[in-house]
């Protein structure tokens, strides 16, 4: 029997973040869903994850796992996709390390991935945006923050990782205020604020408070604003608009929205003002 424990942690700590350099959302994303295998077969083969072999990770318990997603965590198949893309690449690291399991990898990585519906995605209009941009608060702190988080994401076509994870030392204020983002891929790129998310995002820097964390947007704590943190701040701000907006009603409003389907995007810049 070959223990997983060493695999594991080379995997997590030496794999990916060292060789493959993947991101700290996808190393978190990866982590979870072996962590939700093992603790699926340490309740079904009646032992503690510790004491789990490699070659208990076969196609029948990873498949038998994939069905608990769905049916028992009534994960979605897009959800059941990426914990079986994590399987995959866990199980291609370990055909490097152990040849003598070429075979059950192989059969591992045959575990075909799930169809799925691509959901269609609204897109908003300048009156749309507008609105959302206007609910802020301009006169208090989080209205401050608000405002500049809606305004960096809408100009810059920012992920919401992108947005969290920003620094005060990705900023360059000359010429012209620019963000430095490192993205999907590690791709780097270097983006110019429009005047108005300039204004916005000063606004916010002028008032930001004292922090231990180097990210630019802070939560009420004064620790980095978390991806559901800002989620929440846009959902609340979409309904407060719809509310002015019936248009907004009946739409729902995501960052997957911001970045790929906003109008904005192709607005100039003086269109969209600050209030």
């Amino acid at each position: 029997m070959t223990p997983l424990a060493k695999h594991v942690s080379a995997f997590l700590h030496e794999r990916l973040p060292v060789e493959r350099r993947a991101s700290e959302y996808t190393c978190d994303t990866y982590a979870l869903a072996l962590r939700l295998l093992f603790e699926f077969a340490a309740n079904k083969l009646k032992a503690t994850p510790s004491e789990l072999s490699l070659e208990q990770i076969d196609p029948p318990l990873v498949l038998a796992f994939l069905e608990h997603l769905e049916e028992q965590r009534h994960n979605c198949p897009t959800t059941r996709n990426v914990r079986l893309a994590a399987i995959h690449s866990f199980m291609r690291f370990i055909e490097y390390r152990e040849p003598s399991a070429l075979e059950q990898v192989k059969r591992v990585l045959a575990i075909p991935f799930k169809k799925t519906d691509t959901r269609l995605v609204t897109h908003l209009t300048m009156e749309e945006m507008q609105a959302i941009l206007n609910t802020p608060d301009p006169d208090t702190r989080d209205g401050i923050r608000d405002r500049a988080m809606l305004y960096v994401a809408f100009s810059a076509g920012l992920r919401v990782s992108e947005l969290v994870g920003l620094r005060m030392d990705n900023l360059s204020f000359e010429p012209r205020l620019c963000i430095r983002v490192l993205g999907k891929g590690r791709r780097e790129r270097a983006l110019p604020l429009w005047k108005e998310a300039a204004t916005a995002l000063r606004a916010w820097l002028a008032i930001r408070p004292p922090a231990s964390v180097p990210e630019v947007f802070l939560n009420a704590r004064g620790d980095t604003m978390s991806r559901s943190g800002f989620e929440y701040v846009l959902r609340r701000h979409a309904s407060t608009a719809a509310q002015q907006c019936r248009s907004l009603r009946d739409k729902r409003v995501s960052p997957h929205v911001l970045r790929h389907y906003s109008e904005f995007r192709i607005i100039p810049s003086s269109v969209l003002r600050l209030d």
